[in-house]
Order: structure tokens, then sequence, then C-alpha cells
């Protein structure tokens, strides 16, 4: 299992896993990106540069799902692939990721909801069956 949706109230929960990190932020924005659309209908046709900063590893993962649904709606794209490198350093931690997909077709990637950010609301980080975790809720 790569990532995981849980309910709470009007909003959804997403819980990413991975052997580490990294791939536990990349499956996260799987799941941030399969409450908005059926990502297996999404090309990985074009890739957008992903930069973000924060002072610990949790903040920084709320940091890489909202700028992410910052570059879609800039980008007006979806996005179904994600590759991430973090760097540990004096002011903290660093994130340089890239997204894959393409522009936004209603009719192709069949939409569901919009989410508006990523929330500090059930964040949280561990480990479950041996794979490091990351989850947080987010408002739809």
């Amino acid at each position: 299992m790569d990532y995981e949706l849980f309910e709470h109230e009007a909003d959804i929960g997403i819980r990413g896993f991975g052997d580490t990190v990294e791939e536990a932020f990349e499956n996260a924005a799987k799941a941030l990106f399969e409450i908005m659309c059926d990502t297996s209908k999404v090309k990985q046709s074009h890739q957008v540069p992903i930069k973000v900063s924060a002072k610990d590893m949790e903040p920084l993962f709320i940091e890489w799902l909202n700028e992410l649904l910052a570059v879609k709606d800039v980008e007006e794209m979806m996005f179904s692939g994600f590759s991430v490198k973090i760097r540990k350093g004096k002011e903290g931690f660093s994130l340089e990721g890239k997204a894959l997909g393409e522009g936004i077709d209603q009719a192709k990637h069949s939409l569901k909801l919009e989410a508006k950010a990523a929330t500090y609301a059930g964040l949280k980080s561990g480990e479950r069956d041996g794979k490091k975790f990351f989850q947080c809720i987010v408002d739809v």
C-alpha cells in the first residue's frame, strides 16, 4: 500500500507510506491528487519543478502538498507522478521535487473534489508495518 485516504468530518485525510521519507512524501502527493481526479488517466507529459523549505519535517510535508496545489491552480494541471529529494541544513530542511502531469481535461481526468489546502489538522508522522508515513487532513 502506497497511500490511503481516511474520513474526517467534512474533509479528507491522506496518509503516504514509503521505505523512505521521500517516498512517503511522493505517495502522499498521489493520494492528494487522487482526491481530485482519477490519476491513472493523467499522462505524465510535463514536468514542473517544486522547491519548498521548513524548519522541521512535518511542516515541510504541508509545504510540499500546498505548493503542489498552488502549482496545479497556476499551471492548470493535474499531476500523477512525483519525485522528492530532501536535504537537512543548518536552517532546517529543503525539498527539491518534480511533479509530472498534464493540463486539466475535465472529461478525461474524471474530476472529483476540489482540494483547497493541506492543513496542520491531523498532522502526524511515524512508522507502521515497517514503513514510514506522513499524514494530514485536506480541506475540500
